[in-house]
C-alpha cells in the first residue's frame, strides 16, 4: 500500500512540477523583489495555484506512506514523478518526447524496481531524540547555506545546480519530518499540534517552497531538476539508515547493489531533466526564450527600417 500511494504521490508531484515550471517562466513582473516574498507573488498566478494544489495532494499521498512504510524505500519511489512528467509535459506544454527520454523512463522504472527487490528494507524506528534532530540540522545547514551564498553570484546553470542540490536536500528532510509528523497523528491525533516536529516541517516546508521555485524560474531546468532529484533520494537514504536506523540490507554486496540500482536511478533522472529544458526553450513567453523573442523583435524592426 505504501508503495502505491507514493506512486500517486509521484504522479501529483510530476503535475504540480509542470505547472508550477509554467507559471514561473512566464512570471514576468511576478519574479521581480526580493526572494523572501516570491511565494506570496507566484499566488497571484492561479497556474501556480493549480500547481501547488497538485503538491498539496501529493504531500498527503506522500505523508500516509511514510507513515506506514520506510523512509528510504518511499522517497526513492517518488523519483518516478520524471516519468510521469513526460506525457504531462507534452500534454501541457507540447513538449518533445525523444527515444532517449523513453528509455530513461524505462531505466529509471527498472533501476527503481531493482532497488526495491535488493534493497529488501527492515527495522527502523518512527523518531530519534531531539539531540540527533539536532545534529542532524546543523550537518544539512552546513552544506546548504555555503551552497545558497555560492549560487548568489554564479553564472544561471551553476546557479540551478547549487539551489537545486539545496531543494533536494531540504525536501530530503521535510520527509523524515513528515514521517514523524505522521506517526504522531496515527498516534495522538490533537497531541501532534504540541509536538515541535510539525512546527519545524512547515518551517522547513516554507524554505524548501521557495529553494524549489528559485531554482526553477533560473531558466536552466535541466541541471535544477537532476539536482534536486537526485540529492531528495539520496538524503532521504542516508536520514533513513542513520537517524531513522532503518537496514536496506545486511550483506555488503546486497548494500552495493542497492546503492548501484538507486546510482543508476539518478542517472536516468538526469536524462530527463533534459526534457525540461528543451520544454523551457521552446515555451512562449518563457524565461529562456526572451532572449530569442527580444533578438526576434529586434530584426523585425531593423527589416522594417
Amino acid at each position: 500500500m505504501d508503495i502505491v500511494l507514493a506512486l500517486v504521490a509521484a504522479l501529483l508531484f510530476a503535475l504540480g512540477t509542470v505547472l508550477q515550471q509554467k507559471a514561473g517562466l512566464e512570471g514576468g513582473d511576478a519574479m521581480e523583489g526580493s526572494s523572501s516574498g516570491l511565494l506570496l507573488r507566484m499566488a497571484r498566478k492561479p497556474v501556480w495555484l493549480a500547481g501547488i494544489a497538485a503538491d498539496a495532494l501529493g504531500f498527503v499521498g506522500q505523508a500516509v506512506a511514510l507513515t506506514i512504510g520506510r523512509l528510504a524505500v518511499v522517497q526513492p519511489l517518488l523519483a518516478t514523478s520524471m516519468v510521469f512528467a513526460l506525457p504531462l509535459g507534452h500534454r501541457l506544454t507540447a513538449q518533445r518526447i525523444t527515444r532517449s527520454d523513453i528509455a530513461a523512463a524505462i531505466l529509471v522504472t527498472a533501476s527503481l524496481i531493482a532497488f526495491l527487490t535488493i534493497a529488501n528494507p527492515t527495522g527502523g524506528r518512527d523518531d530519534a531524540p531531539v539531540g540527533q534532530w539536532l545534529l542532524l540540522g546543523a550537518i544539512l545547514a552546513g552544506v546548504c547555506v555555503p551552497l545558497t551564498l555560492a549560487s548568489l553570484k554564479a553564472r544561471p546553470a551553476i546557479k540551478a545546480t547549487l539551489l537545486g542540490i539545496v531543494t533536494g536536500i531540504l525536501f530530503g528532510l521535510s520527509a523524515a519530518l513528515t514521517k514523524s509528523v505522521g506517526d504522531e497523528v496515527s498516534d495522538h491525533l490533537f497531541g501532534v499540534f504540541t509536538d515541535w516536529h510539525l512546527y519545524a516541517l512547515i518551517a522547513i516546508g516554507y524554505v524548501s517552497m521557495t529553494f524549489n521555485q528559485l531554482a526553477l524560474t533560473t531558466g536552466v531546468l535541466a541541471p535544477a531538476l537532476a539536482a534536486m532529484m537526485a540529492l531528495d533520494p539520496i538524503t532521504s537514504v542516508v536520514i533513513g539508515t542513520t537517524l531513522m536506523e532503518e537496514s536496506l540490507h545486511e550483506t555488503p554486496a546486497g548494500v552495493a547493489a542497492t546503492l548501484g540500482a538507486l546510482a543508476a536511478t539518478i542517472v536516468g533522472m538526469g536524462i530527463l531533466a533534459r526534457t525540461s529544458q528543451g520544454q523551457a526553450a521552446t515555451k512562449p513567453g518563457s524565461g529562456t526564450a526572451v532572449g530569442g523573442a527580444r533578438r526576434s523583435e529586434a530584426a523585425e524592426a531593423a527589416g522594417s527600417a
